[in-house]
């Protein structure tokens, strides 16, 4: 079939939920993806931040083939070495002491919240506990994640949702303490704020925010979904700032492509919150994703991903700054690392549209901010490829 028949047979038997690009994608190498026709696109948004290698490395695909040639299921009854030798390897680069697995971000969500709100019952003695979350801010789209998403336009239509809780501003730590009551049990905030525009917290909020949660015996709740995994520049972004999570946390490029998450916990929550029988997933966890998990993991720290992160990003936000001075209509830059946005007065939409038809894939984050969250692999080449197109897709508004 060709691409556009392909397309029609799509939308005749899949439930319309997304607004899909009119592309289908049929396979990659490096950062580059290749549609059903051919057409070369460079990719500069690695499936929402999850193809941190980029596309067909061999190492990466070995590690995958050998253990399907092993094992792929076995359920949570048992023990199987990939995730064991995977939760080791999380605890160690996280500094973290126990891992549950699951198969998405927003699972992982889910999971932080019934441990938090846990812990909070076994220390006081009664349940209601209240979670302070952040405005603009995106956890996922199941009922509890979506309960703590703070963007209104996703939750409203599926009211209600979990009671108690309250928003706050991001990086605005008086109206944090505004929110504070004696049933606050969590406070929950991406380290960068992703979906809502490319915010990373301020040094002074988000150690204030772990100062509050210390003195109340408050859990703090990172999520590290989509900017975790040496995205920032570091291993995961809270490691810039000098604080640690009571909870985090992370999916997307932890497994470079398997629908893999994890929550991820201190010894002192994991003493005193969730016991055999509170929390459980059939497919979370299983052999070929925690190989997965397990392979990542080497691979970013015998490539030294977070130093190249670090030698390309100051590159990349010089690039993007270019277009700032470059174009009115261009207003600014906000981000951290390989994950950086670029704010602009046209419609957003529009610039990804025609990018795409440039062979440029990007996203968008917010209302009006063009986002960047290419495979952690890039280079200062990739980096000027993906100029030269930007520019010519921008010059249709001067």
């Amino acid at each position: 079939m060709s691409q556009k028949e392909q397309i029609n047979q799509a939308e005749k038997n899949l439930f319309h939920v997304y607004n899909r690009f009119p592309v289908v994608f049929d396979h990659g190498e490096g950062v580059h993806l290749y549609d059903a026709d051919g057409k070369q696109y460079l990719d500069f948004a690695s499936g929402i931040g999850v193809m941190a290698f980029g596309y067909g490395d061999q190492e990466y695909k070995d590690a995958l083939k050998n253990q399907i040639d092993k094992i792929t299921h076995t359920s949570n009854l048992y023990y199987h070495q990939p995730m064991i030798s995977a939760a080791k390897k999380l605890c160690e680069i996280s500094g973290m002491d126990k891992v549950f697995f699951t198969n998405s971000g927003a699972e992982a969500v889910e999971g932080a919240i019934k441990t938090a709100k846990k812990y909070a019952y076994l220390r006081d003695g009664f349940a209601g506990h209240e979670i302070i979350a952040m405005g603009h801010s995106f956890h996922g789209r199941t009922v509890g994640s979506l309960s703590v998403t703070g963007t209104e336009h996703y939750r409203e239509p599926f009211l209600p949702l979990m009671d108690g809780v309250k928003f706050a501003a991001f990086n605005d730590l008086e109206s944090v303490k505004e929110q504070l009551t004696d049933k606050t049990c969590a406070i929950i905030m991406e380290t960068i704020q992703g979906e809502g525009g490319l915010y990373p917290a301020e040094e002074s909020f988000i150690k204030g925010v772990r100062q509050i949660c210390d003195e109340r015996d408050i859990l703090l709740i990172l999520d590290e979904i989509q900017c975790g995994m040496a995205r920032s520049g570091a291993m995961f972004a809270w490691q810039n700032y000098g604080v640690k999570p009571d909870i985090m946390t992370c999916a997307k490029a932890l497994g470079a492509g398997v629908p893999v998450g994890a929550f991820v916990v201190t010894d002192k929550v994991a003493e005193a919150s969730l016991v055999p029988g509170d929390h459980g997933t059939t497919y979370g966890g299983n052999p070929l994703v925690c190989a997965a998990v397990d392979k990542t993991i080497d691979m970013m720290q015998e490539r030294n991903l977070v130093g190249h992160v670090k030698d390309v990003s100051g590159y990349f936000e010089k690039t993007l700054d270019s277009f700032v001075e470059e174009y009115n209509f261009v207003e600014g830059r906000r981000g951290m690392g390989l994950m950086q946005g670029l704010v602009v007065s046209v419609p957003v939409g529009d610039i990804v549209r025609k990018a795409l038809d440039a062979g440029l894939v990007v996203l968008s984050a917010g209302q009006n901010v063009v986002r960047f969250l290419p495979p952690l692999i890039i280079d200062e080449k990739n980096i000027d490829e993906m100029a030269e197109i930007l520019h010519g897709v921008l010059n249709q508004w001067k």
